[in-house]
This record gives structure tokens, sequence and C-alpha cells, in this order.
């Protein structure tokens, strides 16, 4: 729990990563682990390797694994095949690290992030045309200055900064097809290809706000540069109006495993109700019950998961309020609703491997980081229903036989001590 706060930070991210290359290079266990002999093998692994190496762990991948993973705490719980398995499902908002900017911040950030990648490209393959992105670069942000105020800023310093923004897109998109055609498409062309499109969208947002006095709708909206699948989030929560981040809905079981969780990249909970029951039995057959906040609520959600459970907690919102208070007043769903707070634990304790902010670039980097999150959770839920099977156990048969003596031969008078220290 402690190293998820400090993987947090740069600094201590580079160094648990030096620690683990260090390891993996030094460690004879580890490398036997790896399949090196602990002889004569003397192979070294780059610190990139191993980066990469944690890269292909696929959400797919981490999700399978959750599921042995979860199986085997289950065999932990005394859980006995066949039996009814009731659930709780319930979702919260993952943040990134996102600051609220707008959208000619983010033209800015597009614009020099794409000077930077085409000159640096263009040093790395010897072409013309970029050795003064220095300059490039602050001139681009004496214009930035003049309009990151917008409510102060002119129509004609709105339109110079979009035109020489539009310059600079088309110089790179032409140095873009300079590097598709003559070379074997380096790996340069994937980032200089990504800003050149949010340069373009944000070129496009500024003159429709700015130019054209038009309100721009919050689906087209772009908060990040580096987390495009970053959402803005009001729930109404005393304190956070909003939140920059995704939403993660997660069914959890009663022995506190995690069953299966969905990134909600778009939508709200009304349209993961019935996809998280329908994709957690695919798998988990004994799953029979399931308990929902009201949000998730619909016509939908509410004749369907009656099909696929013998007990569902979904309680009515709406006109069906009070059509459905006679159902939710039978014992299985009243029972069933006092045990979904619980479910409230379970998010705190993903929040603290790692949930509450992720800062990894990209939405897969985001998927995996939460992949990763929920399988620490099962671990750790393993670990402590084994600690206490074990400190359940009684007490082992020679300490056992050392206390009898001791009892006897305090019955006798003789008053020694049966273990060195200890006096009965």
């Amino acid at each position: 729990m402690g190293l998820q706060h400090l993987y947090r930070d740069p600094d201590t991210r580079k160094a648990l990563l030096a620690l683990l290359h260090e390891l993996i290079n030094e460690h004879e266990t580890v490398r036997m682990f790896l399949e090196h002999s602990s002889i004569s093998n003397h192979d070294q692994y780059r610190l990139q390797t191993v980066i990469d190496n944690v890269e292909l762990l696929t959400p797919e991948l981490l999700s399978e694994v959750n599921r042995l993973v979860a199986g085997s705490g289950h065999k932990a719980a005394g859980k006995k095949p066949g039996v009814p398995l009731p659930g709780r499902c319930d979702s919260f908002v993952v943040e990134t690290g996102v600051h609220c900017a707008a959208d000619v911040s983010l033209l800015w950030d597009a614009t020099r992030c794409l000077i930077r990648e085409t000159a640096k490209a263009a040093k790395a393959h010897d072409l013309k045309g970029w050795c003064q992105s220095d300059r490039l670069t602050r001139s681009v942000r004496q214009l930035f200055n003049r309009v990151r105020k917008t409510s102060q800023a002119k129509p004609d310093q709105a339109e110079a900064c979009l035109n020489r923004r539009q310059e600079l897109i088309e110089r790179a998109e032409s140095m873009l097809r300079i590097l598709a055609g003559e070379f074997d498409r380096p790996k340069c062309v994937s980032a200089i290809d990504d800003y050149l499109y949010h340069a373009r969208l944000h070129v496009d947002l500024v003159d429709r706000r700015l130019l054209k006095g038009e309100n721009i709708p919050q689906s087209e909206k772009v908060f990040s540069i580096c987390q495009p699948h970053a959402r803005w989030i009001s729930k109404g929560k005393a304190g956070t109006p909003v939140e920059f981040g995704v939403p993660v809905c997660i069914l959890e079981d009663q022995h506190g495993f995690i069953l299966h969780h969905e990134m909600m990249w778009q939508g709200t909970d009304v349209d993961y109700a019935v996809p998280m029951v329908e994709a957690t039995q695919q798998y988990c057959l004994q799953l029979r019950g399931v308990s929902l906040d009201r949000g998730f609520h619909s016509v939908t959600s509410r004749r369907r998961p009656d099909e696929l459970l013998d007990c569902n907690g979904l309680p009515e919102k709406g006109d069906s309020i009070q059509a459905g208070r006679q159902r939710e007043s039978e014992e299985a769903l009243v029972a069933q609703r006092r045990q979904h707070p619980a479910v409230e634990s379970a998010i705190h304790n993903l929040e603290q491997r790692g949930l509450d902010r992720v800062r990894t670039h990209g939405a897969e980097g985001f998927a995996r980081t939460a992949a990763l999150s929920v399988l620490a959770l099962n671990i750790h839920r393993i670990g402590l229903l084994l600690r206490r099977k074990q400190k359940k156990q009684p007490a082992p048969r020679r300490l056992a036989a050392l206390i009898e003596i001791r009892l006897a031969s305090r019955m006798a008078g003789t008053g020694e001590p049966c273990l060195e220290g200890f006096y009965f």
C-alpha cells in the first residue's frame, strides 16, 4: 500500500524501476525464475527491456489472471461448489493527472510538442527545414501569451495566432509525408500524427469559439493532449463538483473478491448494469444475485437482470417507486441491500492500490493500471484469508506436550521451566 503512494512521484518511480532492473540482473533467485542458469549465465537486461516487458501485460491478460485468482480465493474462503454467490456492483471515478485547461492552452501544448517531435525527426533523418525549432517555439509562445486570456483577446490577435499555427501544421504535414514515403515507417511518425490531430482539432475549436462565437458542446471537448481519454464528470458530490478521469465499474462478491470490472470510456451507470452481470456470469455461473445503486436503474436494466438472476437488488426510481416498494420489501432483497454499502470498502482499497489518481499516458496504460490494482486487491484478500486460517490453528503438538510436562512437574513441586525463560 505504501509503495503505491510512493510510485506516484516521478523520481521515486524511476528509483523503483532501477531497483527492479538491479534485481533482474543480480538476484540469483529472480534470474532462475527467468530461466537463467545460476552457474555460467551472465546475460544482462537493459532498463528499457524491463519497461517494455511490463507493457506486454495487456488488460485482457490481467483480467484472465484475475479470474483464476478469484477462483482460488473462493477455495481459500471455503466456498462450496454450486452454492449461489451474491454480489454488489458500483462505480467510482478514477482521476487522471489532468488540470482544467482551456482550448487555447491545449492548442499551445499540441503546437510546441509538434514542433519538438518534428524537429527531432528531421535531425535524426538529416532533413532540412526545422533547424530553427527553438525560434519557432518562441514565436508561437508570444502569440499564445496575447490570447491566453480569451476574455481580453482581440479578434485580430486570435486570427494571427490561428494563422501561424495553421502554417506550422502544413509544414509538419509535408514533413510527415516525406518520412512516410522515403523511410520504413519510423517510430516518430505515430507521435507526429497524434500531435497533428490535436493541433487541427483545437485550431477548429478555438476558431469556432473565439472568432465565430459558438458554444462548444461538452462531447466535442478534449481535456488533455497526453490523456485524451479523460472525461469531465460531475456527480454533484460535496467538495468535488467536477472530476477529470474515467469511471470504473466493479462487481464484488460476498467474500470480498472483485469478479469483474469495466472501464466506462463513455456512457453512464445505466449503460453498464446489464453488461456487468452478463460478463460476470460467463465464467462465474454461481452469481445469482446482485445489488446496485438507484443510478443504474432503467427499463432494460430492470427487466434483463430479472431473467439472469434469482435476486435482482436494483431499486426503482422515478414514477415506478410506488410500484416497486412491495418487491423491495421482500426479505431476500432487504438483506441484500443491507450488504451493499460494503462495496465502498472495496473502492477504498482500490484507491489505496493506485486507483485514486492514474498518471499513465494513454488509454491502454490507464486500463492496465486499473487491472493491476484489481489483481493486487484479490491477491491481498487471499493473503488475509490464509492468515486468519493460520491464526485459528491450534498450538503445535510439541508445545502442548511441553506444557503438559511443566504442569505435571509443577504438581510434583519441582518448579523447573519447560522452555527457557518461560514459567507456568
